[in-house]
């Protein structure tokens, strides 16, 4: 299947599963293809046919765009170089949760989560220790009597009531030893639970960007610059909890792409977008705010940017 034909399929899957999704983010470079959003849940998806071409620097764009959207970074791919994704099973690639289109379908059309996660030295599942606990006392089994039964140590079962994850393989022999279901499901939107990375710092401000970060600073913004988004920062005005995606260049046919895109990314997740230009006679593309540099260099507090970035997106 073409790379093409893998965004589309994947874009209907999510339209069909109730999603609102984002334009294509079709200009370089690009952390994430699409942004989806379902109720209060949203996502940010990268596409892919291998995901070997998902690199540290992509993974942890997509997490900070994650922490600065309140969106769940998520990779939707086939194969490794060597192997096809399993369906049901949730991969990690720099601190980023990985599906297979299977797996997707199931999580978000069938609503039914994946049991199984993948990690150095194969494939486990997680636990709950507490209904572990419960059946083997109901079964008034000793420790050492389960551990016999599983070939493992006490300590190990003693850990598995405690919470440790286990071997799917384990977790086969516990399940056909009670009769019951003992594993949790894994909670893509919460990889935290299961995959322990620490969140990411803030990207280094660009030299083309510092003027525009110093402007919005001054005005009350917290600018979280982005690298490899159709955007150039995402800026927060705490206070009025408003989110602002920013970008800035001479408006030119790119730039109005990306002023698309942002509007498109802007109405999924909720957020404001604006776009710096150097000299236009436009008010906006669709409804991202176009503001002339010397306009929004003249302005004294957010509340002014906030009002100007409104009247222009309205216009449209």
């Amino acid at each position: 299947m073409s790379r093409s034909a893998l965004v589309g399929n994947v874009i209907a899957m999510l339209e069909d599963a109730g999603f609102l999704v984002s334009d294509r983010c079709a200009v370089r470079p690009k952390s994430f293809d699409v942004a989806a959003r379902r109720g209060e849940e949203i996502i940010l998806v990268k596409i892919l046919g291998n995901i070997d071409s998902f690199d540290t620097p992509i993974g942890t764009e997509m997490r900070r765009l994650g922490m600065y959207l309140d969106a769940t970074p998520i990779v939707i791919g086939l194969r490794t170089r060597d192997e096809q994704l399993d369906p049901g099973v949730v991969y990690f690639r720099h601190g980023v949760p990985v599906l297979s289109p299977d797996t997707a379908m199931d999580l978000f059309v069938e609503e039914v989560p994946p049991l199984i996660y993948a990690a150095p030295g194969g494939l486990y599942v997680n636990i709950d220790g507490s209904v572990l606990a419960d059946a083997r006392q109901d079964r008034d089994w000793s420790l050492g009597r389960l551990a016999t039964e599983l070939g493992v140590s006490r300590r190990t079962v003693s850990k598995y009531e405690d919470g440790m994850n286990a071997s799917v393989e384990v977790a086969v022999q516990l399940e056909d030893l009670f009769e019951a279901p003992l594993t949790d499901p894994i909670d893509v939107f919460d990889p935290e639970s299961i995959h322990d990375d620490d969140d990411p710092d803030d990207a280094e401000i660009g030299p083309d960007d510092e003027q525009l970060v110093t402007v919005l600073t001054r005005v009350g913004f917290d600018v979280h610059p982005t690298r490899r988004s159709p955007f150039k920062a995402v800026s927060e005005d705490d206070r009025e909890r408003m989110k602002m995606l920013t970008g800035h260049s001479a408006f030119t046919r790119t730039a109005e792409k990306r002023a698309k895109i942002m509007s498109s990314v802007g109405h999924v997740t909720k957020t404001t977008s604006v776009y710096v230009v150097e000299d236009t006679n436009r008010e906006s593309v669709e409804e991202t705010a176009l503001i002339q540099r010397d306009e929004i260099e003249a302005i004294d507090d957010s509340d002014s940017l906030r009002d100007l970035v409104r009247e222009r997106a309205e216009t449209e």
